[in-house]
């Protein structure tokens, strides 16, 4: 049984000279942030740029500023002043999800990127395998029904391979065998997807993918992105709660949507 696994394989990150020459540009030469991180620290950027709010003396209508990254961003995310968050993105490779989490994740398009490995050019072979439902966990019968399914499908997939003689042919012809025989694929099937997006896409993704709605192994998935991104930008992300539910931890806000 494959289960869900998440890797943070990129963030975005500060251009320091650009970011300089922009604030002595503007009159705030000294200005500095405790930001634990460049992701923390552009959100905090772009957001006092709407404003001028790098100190009392850039704005006349700005008497008093917040001073720290973290509450800079807390009242950003209190107030849902999401459209600043969508300057800083993070880049994730999600690995032995199944196509059932796939067809759900793409649905997500506004502020996200997906690049989906290619079952038209990656040949399946006899060990498919993918992640197993507690529904069918619990019955020992469905379990043995559902891992004899796999193995069948998993030996078709071989067979079909030494009847077309795949390896013997070239590159274009196996892909064309490869795009056909992987029509008796299971949905179920463990894959793997790069997804990106912007924190404001991240946040609404966690809240709505965690929720005791959501598809099983989806909520397991997200619930390994919010806890990566609580710990890893703790400014962005730390005011979620962790509620479990059926099993899995459910990421609650108060300021949902943002």
């Amino acid at each position: 049984m494959k289960e869900p696994k998440v890797f943070l394989v990129g963030e975005t990150k500060v251009h320091e000279a650009g970011l300089h020459a922009y604030l002595a540009h503007i009159g705030a030469p000294d200005w500095q942030s405790d930001a634990p991180g460049d992701v923390e620290l552009l959100s905090e950027v772009m957001a006092r740029s709407c404003y001028r709010s790098f100190g009392t003396e850039l704005n006349p209508n700005v008497t008093r500023v917040r001073g720290s990254n973290k509450a800079h961003l807390a009242n950003l995310i209190k107030v849902k002043h999401g459209s600043t968050l969508e300057h800083a993105w993070l880049n994730f490779m999600f690995c032995d999800v199944s196509r059932v989490v796939t067809h759900e994740l793409v649905r997500h398009r506004a502020g996200t990127a997906v690049s989906q490995e290619s079952l038209r050019f990656v040949r399946l072979a006899d060990d498919l395998d993918g992640y197993v439902p507690l529904v069918i966990r619990e019955t020992p019968e469905a379990m043995e029904l559902f891992c004899r399914t796999f193995d069948q499908l998993g030996a078709l997939q071989m067979r079909l391979t030494d009847l077309l003689d795949v390896d013997a042919l070239p590159f274009s012809e196996k892909k064309k065998i490869t795009s056909a025989m992987r029509r008796l694929a299971p949905i179920g099937l463990a894959t793997n997807i790069g997804w990106s997006a912007n924190i404001r896409a991240v946040r609404h993704v966690i809240e709505m993918r965690t929720a005791p709605g959501a598809e099983e192994e989806i909520r397991l998935l997200f619930a390994k992105v919010g806890a990566l991104c609580v710990e890893r930008f703790p400014h962005l992300f730390g005011d979620y709660r962790v509620e479990e539910v059926d099993g899995f931890p459910w990421y609650r806000t108060e300021h949902p949507k943002v």
